[in-house]
């Protein structure tokens, strides 16, 4: 998997492996995410977005299935934002 560092407030960096159509995500508190069934043109346009929260937030969140791959740290001051933002709350 390739994975780029990405200039952004919410997300650190993106990885995707195309044959699998899996997006790996790494929040800005470390927190990391695949989604799986992620189309190319998705990855492509997340990386493209002015906004890559934004982005996440219109067209990945809650539309592909997901997995928490590395716990998020309670005591970092951005878990509860990231909380809510990565996992809809």
């Amino acid at each position: 998997m390739r994975v780029t560092a990405v200039e952004s407030t919410v997300l650190a960096s993106v990885g995707y492996e195309e044959g699998r159509g899996l997006l790996q995500l790494e929040f800005c508190g470390r927190a990391i995410y695949q989604y799986f069934g992620v189309p190319a043109a998705v990855y492509q346009a997340l990386l493209g977005a002015p906004s890559k929260g934004s982005y996440f937030n219109q067209t990945i969140r809650g539309r592909f299935p997901v997995c928490l791959i590395s716990a998020l740290k309670t005591d970092s001051p951005d878990a509860a934002m990231l909380i809510g933002t990565a996992e809809g709350r």
